[in-house]
């Protein structure tokens, strides 16, 4: 256990509460967000009241006066609760950028987005933190792990945020990684450590998964294997995904489509067609 791990070292000179501390700034490191301030009651509310994502012409500014440019022009959609949503588009179509103020990484400067009956816009820093830390999961381009904690260790981390965490031995084996639990991230492929970091967002019991290009640091074969798991996930844990990426054939596996343009939604599609990631060609 990474509190074991803790206690073994010039970590007993300090008591528990300073131990939680530390994980919690361990994670603000990997994250970069806020996650201190933990409070259970909030957790239980953002899971039972979660339906739908619903996002309600979103405007987004950056820059001054002459060098203030749009690149979020009244985005409005709706995920609803269990489906995989792939938000496509270029580079600067202002798809990360949505995928960051969903996540309470970024403001609007103006619109809405709701959780169930929940508006994120209107809640205080404080609620924000919790809505991070207890509704979100989020997985990057590159995996941010903890060099000097397992593979195990790394996911135990992120389970000390939720009051009801999946079960780490459970998930090592649903993301194949029981064999390698033990080894440290430099002893592993990059597939093997977007596995490990896809399981310290999903070991809190998120209801949102949030993946940025989780695809494009790896080749065809490990791109194809990693859609296969976040698949699985869905099917297994029934979290909502939200993917951003510029491969228009990842598009295929999900129940919906955005395709953004120049920071607007341009086409919202339902797939009636939706193929497995398995099957998935580029």
């Amino acid at each position: 256990m990474v509190e074991a791990k803790l206690r073994n070292s010039w970590f007993t000179l300090i008591d528990e509460t300073e131990i939680q501390s530390i994980l919690y700034l361990l994670l603000e490191f990997i994250f970069g967000f806020e996650v201190c301030g933990y409070s259970y009651v909030s957790f239980f509310y953002f899971q039972e009241v979660f339906m739908n994502l619903k996002i309600n012409d979103i405007h987004k500014f950056y820059g001054e006066k002459e060098s203030r440019t749009e690149v979020l022009k009244g985005i409005t959609c709706e995920v609803k609760d269990g489906e995989i949503c792939v938000l496509l588009g270029p580079s600067g179509s202002g798809k990360s950028t949505l995928l960051n103020i969903i996540g309470g990484l970024e403001s609007a400067d103006s619109g809405s987005i709701s959780i169930g009956n929940t508006d994120t816009d209107s809640m205080t820093d404080k609620e924000l933190s919790q809505y991070r830390r207890d509704t979100l999961g989020f997985v990057f381009q590159f995996y941010n792990l903890i060099p000097d904690l397992t593979i195990k260790e790394n996911i135990e981390v992120c389970a000390y945020l939720s009051p009801s965490p999946l079960d780490i031995n459970e998930l090592l084996d649903t993301l194949g990684l029981t064999d390698h639990q033990d080894k440290f991230p430099n002893q592993l492929s990059g597939g093997q450590q977007q596995r490990c970091a896809i399981g310290r967002a999903l070991v809190k019991n998120p209801k949102l998964l949030l993946c940025d290009e989780p695809t494009g640091a790896l080749d065809y074969k490990t791109s194809k294997e990693i859609l296969e798991l976040i698949e699985k996930i869905n099917k297994r844990y029934k979290n909502t995904i939200v993917i951003v990426t510029h491969n228009q054939a990842i598009g295929s596996m999900a129940d919906r489509i955005l395709k953004l343009r120049d920071g607007k939604i341009v086409k919202d599609i339902t797939n009636e067609t939706k193929i497995s990631a398995k099957a998935l060609e580029w």
